[in-house]
Order: structure tokens, then sequence, then C-alpha cells
């Protein structure tokens, strides 16, 4: 059996479809619970230079542009992801670009805020990507990022079933790739602890913001069974961060 890392998986032909009819159906776990809680974390947007890291289809560019994003750049290694982030943005200045953000040459000091959703457990190596993000930013610059959360990510043998209803947490501590089958593919996720993405996250020199769960909220939802599921544990794990401002130097002179 071929476990696909994450680019990949998503360029399967019926992987694809699968993902796409499950992102779209109603009180879908990314518009009840993810997306809410990552653009209340992203606060004020207007005028903001917006990095976004395995964009997907660019939900949130579209999001932000409306809200006056001053520049939304999204990048993606899956080429189905990025041609339906293009058509996302057609008629916007956003732009996406395909290329893995683990190796992509991150320009010094171009953004204001780095967004990433539920991209960063498929990443082997973490605090290259967040100092990537670091050089990145601004001074007072922000990240922003959502992953699966650390209780699902730690047994593969919790995704058996097709709608899952009993949840498997085990060897939590034993950090490193994961072999899951999920949306009828293989897929390779990295699973870390809650206190392994804050540390990865002051190592690359931000101040820890915020750190939220997907707690569900009511209004969000149409299916009260749906609603009354999503209580049970907590699919994503989000955080919140920002690198030092600038030194003011004739302070200290």
């Amino acid at each position: 059996m071929t476990y696909l890392p994450g680019p990949a998986f998503y360029d399967e032909d019926e992987i694809f479809a699968t993902y796409w009819a499950s992102r779209t159906r109603p009180d879908n776990p990314n518009d009840t619970l993810e997306q809410p809680v990552l653009r209340d974390l992203a606060g004020e947007l207007r005028g903001r230079r917006i990095l976004d890291l395995g964009c997907g289809a660019a939900t949130f560019g579209v999001f932000a542009l409306a809200e006056g994003a001053a520049t939304y750049l999204g990048v993606d290694a899956s080429q189905r992801m990025v041609a339906a982030a293009q058509a996302a943005l057609a008629d916007t200045p956003g732009r996406v670009i395909q290329a893995s953000f683990e190796t992509w040459d991150y320009p010094a000091a171009a953004f204001d805020l780095v967004v990433s959703s539920l991209a960063l457990h498929y990443v082997a190596d973490l605090d290259a990507v967040m100092a990537g993000i670091a050089r990145t930013l601004v001074p007072g610059g922000r990240v922003v990022f959502s992953v699966e959360h650390p209780i699902i990510t730690s047994c593969a043998r919790g995704w058996t079933q097709p709608q899952r209803q009993d949840w498997v947490v085990d060897d939590y501590f034993v950090t490193g790739p994961r072999q899951t089958s999920w949306l009828g593919g293989e897929v390779v996720r990295y699973h870390r602890t809650v206190e392994a993405y804050v540390t990865a996250l002051q190592a690359a020199g931000f101040a820890l913001d915020s750190l939220r769960e997907s707690r569900p909220e009511r209004e969000r939802f149409s299916d009260e069974a749906e609603y009354t599921r999503r209580l049970r544990i907590p699919l994503f794990l989000f955080l919140a961060g920002h690198t030092p401002e600038a030194p003011d130097f004739a302070a200290r002179s």
C-alpha cells in the first residue's frame, strides 16, 4: 500500500473528488469549526499583506480580499488545489503559486500576516517552516495557523470507520509520521503534541498570543445531531503569535 504526502495525496482524481464533496457538504467541519476560529484569530485584515501556506482552494484568500486585504499570495504544492485557488481568485487581485512551502524561498520582511489552514500537520520539518515564516514577516507581524488536533493525529487506528464514533488516543508522546487511511486513500501526517507546536512557534522567535480549540457554536450548524457529535472531541488546534517589534534604538541611546 502506497502512502502519499499531502500535495500528492490531493492530486489523486478520486481522492480530490471525495475531498471536494466532503468540503462542500452542509455543516462540514471546515466551515463550522475551522474557518470561523481562523478568521477570528487573524483579526483586522484591511490593508494587510497576507501569505497563505498550503492555501488549498484559497478559501481564506477570498474572504481576506473581500475584507480589504492589500495583497494575498497563496502557496500550495498540489496542482489540483492551485487550479481551484486560481478559479476562486479569478476576479480578485489575489495570486497563487504552485510550490512546496517547505522548500520555498521566503522573501524577507514581505508580509504582515501569515496564515496556514490545516496544512502544517503534513510537514516533516516544522522548525524550518517556522523559521521561514519568521523571516518573511515584518517586525510585529503575525502568524495564525490551524492543524488537526493532536488527539486526532496521535493514533491512526481512530481513522478506520467511515464516520468515527469512538476515538483512540495512544502513543501521544511518540511524535513523528502517521500513515492514515482517509478519503479512500492513504496519506502521511506528522503527529506532534500540543506542547511541541507551542515550542516550535516560540523557538522561531514568536510570542504566543492565543491557543484555541474547535469548540462548536450552535448557530453555525443546521443539523442538531451534527452539532452534538462535534461536542465530543476537538478536531482542530489553533495557534497565533507575533514577531517582536523593531527595537527602539533611539530610546536606548
